[in-house]
Order: structure tokens, then sequence, then C-alpha cells
């Protein structure tokens, strides 16, 4: 942010508690800116073979890493139900799998896949034709506050390449498809990834970076947690803001009533206000990571609705 732009004030992003007025803790006031061939049919074992892929895909079972199977549920009709029934029991904080996701049986061996597993047509649809990072943050459930955080990445032959998956926190009552202030829910959809920044010095973002004092918080969290060091380091998403901005900017151009300063940010231990929090060494390589030149993005959301 340019000079006249940095007065000390302490930001309240979605996550600060503050006066029950307070719309979503925005700040005390306004900051400026800165294929394959068909198989041949013998003796019936192609079709078979066929039929035994086309269950399986519609099971939605899928291999993430080593020796964690999780459920995709990408067949239409999933329900957090499903969920539940799975009995997957949710990564501690800084657990990540030790191999790459695969969401299809083909006979790649770089761990490429066609297409995200766990995100639906609908929100597939969503995602820009030149964005070739994506953020998804999977939420447990609808009103659950635990989400798995996964960096994907498009190859040059078109496919995708998953990260680590990283354990963080969303919402406190969950997600909402129509967010409004202070709801303590997480507005589910895709967002951009534009602005970063943060207390603590710039630890190599290709994202414009907004070292500033203002990223600061105070008071505990819904388990009692501290929240200092909460911002140490941000990613603004843009829900209601101005792109291109830096975080601590609090115009909302469709309305302060749809709540705003929705962040990715370092986890507290606990659920958040609205934003999606990492364990700050994640934080650290997300910002790295996220390239402008490849336009990110965030579809953010409980797994079940991702799947539409």
């Amino acid at each position: 942010m340019s000079g006249s732009h940095r007065a000390s004030v302490h930001h309240r992003s979605a996550d600060v508690p503050g006066p029950r007025s307070s719309a979503d803790g925005q700040a005390p006031r306004p900051r400026g800116h800165r294929r394959k061939a068909k198989p041949k049919r013998r003796g019936g074992k192609a079709l078979m073979g066929g039929t035994a892929v086309l269950l399986a895909a519609t099971a939605g079972w899928f291999t993430v890493g080593q020796g964690r199977t999780l459920p995709s549920f990408t067949s239409a009709g999933a329900s957090e139900a499903d969920m539940a029934r799975a009995d997957i029991a949710p990564m501690s904080a800084g657990e990540h799998t030790e191999g790459p996701a695969t969401a299809d049986r083909s006979d790649r061996t770089d761990g490429t896949v066609a297409a995200i597993p766990g995100l639906g047509p609908s929100f597939l649809a969503k995602i820009p034709a030149e964005t070739t990072q994506v953020v998804v943050a999977s939420g447990k459930g609808k009103d659950a506050a635990d989400t798995t955080v996964t960096l994907w990445t498009r190859t040059v032959d078109g496919r995708w390449k998953p990260g680590q998956a990283w354990a963080g926190h969303n919402g406190y009552k969950g997600w909402a498809e129509q967010k409004r202030s202070g709801d303590l829910h997480s507005p589910i959809g895709v967002f951009g990834l534009t602005d970063a920044g943060g207390r603590k010095a710039d630890p190599g973002s290709k994202l414009p970076y907004d070292k500033d004092p203002g990223f600061v918080v105070g008071g505990k969290g819904f388990n009692g947690e501290p929240l200092a060091g909460s911002f140490d380091y941000v990613v603004a998403i843009n829900y209601n803001r101005v792109a291109g901005r830096s975080p601590l900017d609090t115009a909302s151009p469709e309305g302060k009533a749809k709540g705003g300063g929705v962040w990715l940010h370092v986890d507290h231990g606990g659920p958040t206000h609205a934003c999606i929090s990492l364990p700050e060494a994640n934080m650290i390589e997300l910002i790295r990571a996220l390239d402008p030149a490849a336009h990110p993005v965030i579809a953010m959301g409980d797994a079940a609705t991702l799947a539409t």
C-alpha cells in the first residue's frame, strides 16, 4: 500500500470478536488502496471390467495419499449423512497425506488427474479457463468447522496435480450459500485470490503483499484459545471485496449486510468467524506458491455441496 494509506489501525476481519453492532468485524474506518481405444470384448471380460470401474466411480471412493481413503461424494444425492456413515476421522492440525490424491484409474503415474476430485459440475464450471491454481477448502459438514485444504495445479496438458492436504478450520457455524454479516458462517463459492499481507515480513509472496501493524488481533477464540498471531500471514478471499487492494481494505461493493473480511490466515486452534485458517507453516507455503500469473481461486464449502 502507498504511504498515504498506511494509517495504523487495528483491522478486524470476520474472525475478530467485537461489539455486537459490528458488521463481521469490519475495521473501525475504511482503508483505501494500494481415449484410450475401446477395449475389445473378449468373452465379456472387457465389459465386466468397465462395469467394475463404473461401479467404483459411482461409489465415489478414491485413495488420497498412502493408507488414507476418503469418499469424494461426487455421485448425485450424496449427503452429510453419507459422510457420517463413512466414519472418517478428521486430520489433526498440521497432518497431511504422504502422497498425491488420485481421482481416476488411468495408467498415469505422475499423480495427475483429469478433474479435481470432490468438485461437481457446478463448481468446476465456475473455475475460470485461465486459472491454473485452485485452492480447495472442503469442509467436513455443512454445520462443522473442520476443513481440509489442498492446492491443485493445472499441468501443461490440462490435468491437475495436488499438493499436500492440510487440516484447518472454517466458520463456527459451518457454511452458507447466502452468507450474512455476523452469522458465523463461511461463504460457499469460488472466489479469487489476489492479495496477501500480514503483521510479519513478506515470506516470499508473488501476490502483492502488505506488511502492516494493522494486522493485529487479540482476545480468545470459541474454544478459549488465544487469537494473537492469527493475522501474521493472510491471503484475502475475494468475497465482497475489491480485488487489488490490501486485505485491510474494508470496502464492501455488495453491501455491508453480506459481510466481508474473509481471509485465509494462521490457525489459532479453533473455529473462525468466517475465515479459513491453516497452521502457520502451511500459510507460508501457500503464500509462496500462489502466483498471480496462475489466476488463483479458492473453491470453498462443505464437501457435499462442493460435489454438486
